[in-house]
């Protein structure tokens, strides 16, 4: 896969690039993250303009795109929808037109209702002459998972993820409802590099149909697999990477109350010392942050020997900017 082929592709989905095109990006991040290591400048995307839309909070994904367009030469613009006329009802449609007629590309989270933010990213797209990039919305959460699979390609040494079990685990949290994207956006994209994916969860915490219907038929031609079971701890045994984290069962997401008194009938679904020690020898935990410590995993977890959180949050920025210089021309003419 050429790099200047990626020019002008939306990063919506991870299921909706190839296998060679994620690796083309995995390819690009480590070769930023060297350049960035070394303090080496890689001004890709000089003068061009990243229009950012938040429908939600954010530290990670915000810091890091708005950095990487820096690193790269560029400028994020931060737009809360909240003081624009989003709130007001604002189209789609009419953001997509505008905003890519002002700059380069558009990126944009909205993860807060099921149903919704999956939708408007793709109909802003639709209209947008600039690619558009998911910086989280209910359906997957993609640049995420693709700092996911650099961290596991640096720990493990591989990108062949054949017969490796990877644990995605509920976990609980007494904060909030927690959007339902990380877990899918796993099980879209570890299956395609071979890996065995369980998702432990109590029964109530079904993941979306049909983003899961979409993931087992696309697991099986990567030779990985998707198997769900309602014991955490069988989740975690023998797992190379455990990944617990909490998400709102999909029937409560608008009834906080009610969402957070289910998530506490399962208090005891915590990543802890014990849970650790029926996972492999050399198994990582991982979280997209935050995490809710003491109740989603304990300190003696996420900061010990086999936490990754803060090589993978680091891997952030890395992978962000190379989606940003694939699909914003920063190899439109070097190919």
């Amino acid at each position: 896969m050429g790099r200047a082929e990626l020019t002008g592709r939306d990063f919506i989905s991870t299921a909706d690039w190839s296998v060679d095109e994620i690796g083309t990006a995995l390819d690009v991040a480590r070769e930023l993250k060297g350049a960035f290591k070394s303090g080496d400048p890689h001004r890709l995307l000089s003068d061009r303009t990243l229009f950012m839309i938040f429908l939600d909070l954010s530290t990670r994904t915000r810091n890091a795109f708005e950095a990487g367009m820096t690193q790269l030469g560029g400028h994020a613009h931060f737009i809360d929808a909240n003081t624009s006329q989003i709130a007001h009802g604002e189209s789609p449609r009419d953001m997509g037109i505008i905003l890519s007629s002002y700059g380069h590309g558009i990126a944009i989270r909205h993860d807060k209702v099921p149903g919704e933010g999956n939708a408007y990213i793709r109909e802003v797209a639709r209209y947008s002459e600039t690619p558009v990039i998911n910086l989280q919305c209910d359906e997957d959460h993609p640049t995420q998972q693709l700092a996911d699979l650099m961290t596991i390609e640096e720990v493990f040494g591989t990108r062949d993820l054949t017969g490796m079990k990877v644990c995605v685990s509920w976990a609980y949290a007494p904060s909030y409802a927690k959007p339902m994207s990380v877990p899918q956006g796993l099980a879209l994209l570890l299956p395609r590099f071979g890996a065995d994916v369980t998702i432990a969860r109590p029964p109530e915490y079904r993941l979306m149909s049909h983003v899961m219907d979409r993931a087992r038929l696309i697991a099986t031609r990567g030779g990985g697999s998707i198997t769900e079971v309602d014991d955490m701890d069988a989740g975690f045994a023998d797992a190379q990477v455990v990944y617990p984290k909490s998400w709102g069962a999909e029937h409560l997401f608008g009834n906080e109350q009610e969402a957070l008194a289910l998530n506490a009938k399962y208090k005891d679904w915590i990543c802890n010392h014990r849970r650790m020690q029926t996972a492999a020898n050399d198994a990582i935990y991982m979280h997209c942050l935050p995490a809710d410590r003491g109740y989603e995993v304990t300190d003696e977890v996420i900061d010990g020997e086999q936490s990754v959180v803060f090589q993978e949050a680091e891997n952030r920025l890395h992978s962000g900017k190379a989606l940003l210089a694939l699909t914003m021309g920063g190899y439109a003419t070097s190919g």
